[in-house]
């Protein structure tokens, strides 16, 4: 029989409130993902985790500035505060976050050359997390995905998901952007949508 997970993307404590990257109304997830934990098949986790010397942080180019665009290897990144470094308090999920019934934590952003928003693949697709593997050895079909932030984690994840043949749902209530320019998280979305992915309010969850 097919199972149901549910991905906890990135409830840590640099994108809640007095965090170094906080997302507006990012604390206010939380009890919604302790409520929702108790009813699916699996729970996950997922944390960025990022060496000090990472190449999205803007402390680490000259003269460069947060939320400024670079170029590396060809490819567009954004540059962010400094945030949830390996074994920091920042990188640490919510401490109100229920952590007992977490079956596996999948850690992204662990390469200082690359960033990675998906749970699943760094950002040029090379390298793998092992959460996709890890989904269907475990005979999941449907996953439905919480966190941080809409616009670009929960996002990424949600289409590399679709594009490994899940049957993928968000949470939307379940989610906060960044919302760097206005209208980021609307058109988040309708990318989502149009890709093939449900979304859906919390109180819809399995059952």
């Amino acid at each position: 029989m097919t199972k149901k997970a549910l991905i906890m993307i990135d409830l840590q404590n640099d994108f809640c409130r007095g965090g170094n990257l906080a997302v507006k109304g990012a604390d206010e997830i939380i009890p919604i993902a302790n409520h929702l934990q108790t009813q699916f098949d699996l729970i996950i986790a997922t944390k960025d985790w990022h060496p000090a010397d990472h190449m999205s942080f803007a402390s680490n180019h000259l003269g460069r500035a947060v939320n400024e665009m670079i170029v590396v290897d060809g490819r567009k990144e954004m540059l962010w505060p400094d945030h949830c470094i390996q074994k920091s308090h920042g990188a640490s999920l919510h401490s109100d976050l229920k952590i007992d019934k977490i079956d596996a934590t999948f850690h992204k952003g662990t390469d200082k050359t690359i960033d990675s928003y998906s749970a699943f693949f760094d950002n040029a697709h090379r390298r793998a997390t092992g959460l996709g593997d890890y989904l269907k050895k475990k005979n999941v079909a449907d996953i439905y995905l919480i966190g941080l932030a809409t616009d670009y984690c929960v996002k990424f994840s949600a289409l590399d998901a679709r594009q490994l043949g899940f049957n993928v749902h968000v949470m939307v209530d379940a989610c906060r952007g960044v919302e760097l320019r206005e209208g980021d998280v609307t058109r988040s979305l309708i990318e989502m949508e149009n890709a093939g992915i449900t979304l859906v309010k919390s109180i819809h969850a399995p059952h």
